[in-house]
């Protein structure tokens, strides 16, 4: 038995998110399918994270343990091959120590949200972006993010779906950034909670409206109240972009 590590790229547009579900098509049953369909093998395929639907991977890191012969160039090649034409795409694919987990070994995650901050319609951007018609002070959003920053219970920014034990996280980084009309927050931690940096998001860009105060932040993340969240930003904009590893 042999454990593979897997970089996957994906668009998640089509699908009901990362975790194979029973209502709809998942980023993970396509390729386990795609990986029974090269070895003959029904596996079962780990990932460091969980998207939603809608939601991008630019580099999501995952492992299956496989018996195939298979070197993890060809292993890599086959199920690049079976998954096409769906926009899916294994960017990499190597050997992998036993104790190696994708999800219990990482230590960090870093998503990004992409805003486009402009009246006119994505034509190239569509569903892979977020379109944001009125002006935003992306500097008054990334001074209130910073409120954001370190050891909190982050209730407010969570779904009520979320399964997680406990809702306090340490956000290590949240950082906004201007490029003409794209605005993109960078969100890091060693975990999130479901919808945390799609929440966060859509506070900060009631700030970047004028909407809410850096002072209004505050007052949402300290209610520690799911009815207190300004807006939950749509998931076209958000990519998991890293999963990092001792």
């Amino acid at each position: 038995m042999t454990r593979f590590r897997l970089t996957v790229e994906f668009d998640g547009r089509p699908y009901m998110g990362w975790q194979r579900q029973a209502h709809g098509p998942s980023v993970q049953q396509a390729i386990e399918d795609a990986i029974e369909a090269v070895t003959g093998e029904q596996a079962v395929l780990h990932a460091a994270g969980r998207t939603d639907a809608g939601v991008h991977g630019l580099a999501m890191r995952a492992h299956v343990d496989l018996e195939t012969a298979l070197s993890p160039f060809r292993l890599m090649g086959g199920i690049n091959a079976k998954l096409r034409p769906q926009p899916i795409a294994i960017l990499a694919c190597e050997d992998a120590p036993e104790d190696w987990h994708a999800r219990f070994s990482c230590i960090g995650r870093r998503y990004v949200y992409r805003i486009v901050n402009r009246r006119a319609p994505l034509a190239l951007d569509q569903g892979r972006a977020w379109r944001v018609t009125q002006p935003l002070d992306a500097a008054a959003m990334h001074d209130a993010a910073q409120q954001l920053i370190g050891l909190h219970d982050f209730t407010t920014f969570r779904s009520v779906h979320c399964q997680a034990a406990s809702p306090v996280k340490s956000l290590d980084e949240l950082r906004v950034e201007r490029d003409g009309e794209r605005i993109a927050v960078h969100a890091a931690a060693r975990s999130f909670l479901h919808h945390q940096v799609r929440s966060m998001v859509g506070c900060l860009v009631w700030v970047g409206q004028g909407k809410w105060s850096a002072d209004d932040l505050q007052a949402a993340l300290e209610a520690r109240n799911r009815a207190a969240l300004g807006f939950n930003a749509p998931p076209d904009g958000l990519y998991f972009v890293e999963a990092t590893y001792p």
